[in-house]
């Protein structure tokens, strides 16, 4: 049994806050990924979204390509209009060979929003989950066929964001739909990572590892702060060094015999955490999980 090591690019530019690492290039993260012994990527807004450009990039930099988020809206759009969308993400991955697409609903969502606190975060009605479901088992299902699987991304200030949206989410769709199992999000969100794994591990096909900082979780909790404000006042940081236990976590994966990659996805300022420091002391730290759960890492 094998996993693979991958990281995100949110360690040194941020997504959700470009302002977050702007001037850093992105050779810059493909080299200091790889030099704290990362073995691929996943996408952020830096990268070229075309296989011809980016396939030689990462090659050059010895990484592959492990996923990359998918923002989606199937509260508002057809199945068939979400797979047109999706439709040119689905080909870079399939063409740089990822097997997981990290896919995430977005609809009415407040993670992006500085001025909205996570206790805004949206909810659907009965009648919108059925409608969203319905509409994403077309989706998984078509993307499925075409040999990349959805992993769907439970995530702070979404529609599904708690233990009960995944069981619920779990329970409503088909085996075409897998699960990304996100620590850190659901640490935060109040859940529960290894119970979730426990019930689910037949459907957890990608994993996000993140710790948290408890003391200012629950700053932002008790102040009722936005997940931006969450972000900037380090809430988020690289397994180890916060309060998550990852060895129980790679425990699970062994006794469930987890197949794929563990990513390191760190919202931080790069010009408090410094990246490289911080893509280290993460690495170190799952390796240092794998070794002593009996998880060899390929690459």
């Amino acid at each position: 049994m094998s996993i693979r090591l991958g990281i995100n690019p949110l360690t040194w530019t941020n997504d959700d806050l470009p302002s977050l690492g702007g001037d850093t290039p992105l050779e810059t993260c493909l080299a200091e990924g790889r030099e704290a012994g990362f073995d691929g990527f996943e996408l952020g807004h830096k990268f070229p979204r075309d296989a011809a450009t980016l396939g030689p990039i990462l090659e050059r930099h010895q990484l592959s390509l492990v996923s990359g988020w998918y923002s989606a809206e199937l509260l508002t759009r057809s199945a068939e209009e979400e797979i047109a969308a999706l439709t040119p993400h689905l080909e870079l991955l399939k063409a740089l060979g990822a097997r997981v697409m990290v896919f995430c609903e977005v609809s009415r969502c407040v993670h992006g929003q500085m001025g909205v606190p996570l206790s805004h975060r949206p909810t659907m009605s009965d009648e919108e989950w059925t409608l969203f479901t319905e509409r994403l088992d077309q989706v998984a299902e078509h993307c499925q066929r075409e040999g990349v699987q959805i992993a769907y991304h439970h995530h702070l200030g979404t529609l599904v964001e708690s233990e009960a949206d995944i069981d619920r989410l779990m329970a409503a769709t088909g085996p075409a739909l897998g699960l990304l199992l996100d620590t850190g999000h659901l640490v935060a969100a109040g859940g529960d990572p290894f119970g979730v794994l426990e019930r689910h591990a037949a459907r957890v096909n990608h994993v996000h590892c993140k710790d948290i900082r408890a003391e200012v979780l629950a700053d932002v909790r008790n102040r009722n702060r936005s997940f931006l404000e969450g972000v900037l006042d380090g809430m988020f940081t690289v397994p180890g060094d916060g309060f998550i236990d990852y060895g129980r976590l790679f425990q699970g994966l062994v006794a469930h015999d987890y197949q794929g990659w563990v990513v390191v996805e760190a919202e931080q300022d790069p010009a408090v955490a410094h990246p490289l420091t911080y893509a280290r002391k993460g690495y170190d730290h799952l390796a240092r999980c794998c070794d002593e759960a009996g998880l060899a890492l390929a690459s």
